[in-house]
Parts: structure tokens; sequence; C-alpha cells
């Protein structure tokens, strides 16, 4: 069967998620701090690369995120921020932004090798 034949016959399956246990906000509330990310969508991907000059890792978490709903009212006005990029920066330190950030990266298909060379017989 042709590559063409292999892709109409296929369904993809949807932008694949997964969960990670966030260990220092476990740590703090006693119990695990589960977030569940999935992958971005090309035009999602491209759109925070071209128009985010600062804070990328910021706003590939807000896009990644599934859970927990980082732009929940009650989530902002605990952590007293104003937009849900705020509440990234104050509910988070620097090195886990960045972590989740890579998570939803590798989920998205990059940071990970996604083609393999075939060797001639």
């Amino acid at each position: 069967m042709n590559t063409l034949d292999l892709l109409l016959k296929t369904d993809i399956p949807d932008a694949p998620e997964k969960e990670f246990k966030q260990k220092r906000l476990s740590a703090i509330c006693g119990e695990p701090v589960i977030f569940k990310l999935k992958a971005l969508p090309y035009n999602l991907a491209n759109e925070i690369i071209k128009s985010q000059k600062e804070d990328i890792n910021v706003h590939i978490v807000l896009a990644g995120t599934v859970e927990p709903n980082l732009k929940d009212a009650s989530l902002l006005s605990k952590y007293k921020a104003e937009t849900p990029a705020e509440l990234v920066k104050k509910m988070l330190l620097p090195g886990e932004v960045e972590d989740l950030s890579r998570a939803i990266e590798r989920l998205s298909g990059y940071r990970v090798d996604t083609i393999e060379e075939l060797k001639k017989k």
C-alpha cells in the first residue's frame, strides 16, 4: 500500500494530551498538583512564535494547559493577578514555566525526533 492510500484510510487522532505532576506545588499543597497539557495546533504555535517577543514560554503554557484553568477568575483573584500571564509568573518559578513549556513543545512535535531516514538496501 502506498503512503497516500495509508493516509486516506487512517483517521488522524486529536492532539495528544498528557498529565504532569508539578513537584513544588504538590509539596506545598500536600497533594498532587496535576497539569494536563496538550499539543498546540500548527497555526496557534506559529502565532505564538511570531507575536510574542517576550515571555514566549508563558504564552505556550497558557495555550497548552488544559487543566488547571489558568484563566479562572477565582485563581486570578487568589494570586492577585490581573491577567493569566501574570498568574503563571506569580504561581510558577521560571524553571517550572520552562519545563511545562518544553513538555507542551514535545507534545507538539518540537524537541523530539519526528522523522527517520530510510536506509537504501
